[in-house]
């Protein structure tokens, strides 16, 4: 089995790693802060928090995991890292922190970390006749999920 540490990571180095290896989406734009997973010296998955994308969520109280990606082959990657961003979000005063998945997903790496399914949101096209967009993104429904103090 191989060994990962949770090592620190900038914003930069994180949307790098995202745009080379995440299966179904772009960096996000920015970031409030970022960690990785390395296996010895080599970073094998990074996790990107930020303000919540939709806006009734941003209360000042809550932040998103908005992107994460590890590579196969790294057992227990995504786990370490949704629980990295938790204790990291919560040591910055963030009380809650969200993040969506596709349901063919599982969320057994959310479960393992301590999170809380909350149900179904969102999906759709962001487009509209007056802002007209390209979707490059997955548009069902998504799953959210919390962890919370």
């Amino acid at each position: 089995m191989r060994r990962l540490d949770v090592v620190p990571c900038t914003i930069a180095a994180a949307k790098s790693f995202v745009g080379q290896h995440h299966r179904h989406h772009e960096p996000p734009v920015s970031g409030l802060f970022a960690v990785a997973v390395a296996h010895s010296d080599d970073v094998v998955g990074v996790a990107i928090v930020g303000r919540p994308v939709a806006r009734h969520a941003s209360d000042g109280w809550t932040c998103e995991v908005t992107r994460l990606c590890v590579l196969e082959g790294h057992k227990n990657g995504c786990s370490m890292l949704y629980g990295a961003c938790w204790r990291a979000a919560r040591a910055l005063g963030w009380r809650r922190c969200i993040t969506y998945t596709l349901p063919e997903e599982g969320g057994a790496s959310l479960r393992g970390a301590g999170w809380t399914l909350l149900g179904e949101a969102g999906g759709g096209s962001w487009s509209r006749p007056d802002r007209p967009r390209v979707d490059e993104h997955p548009l069902q429904v998504k799953l959210k999920w919390a962890r919370q103090s």
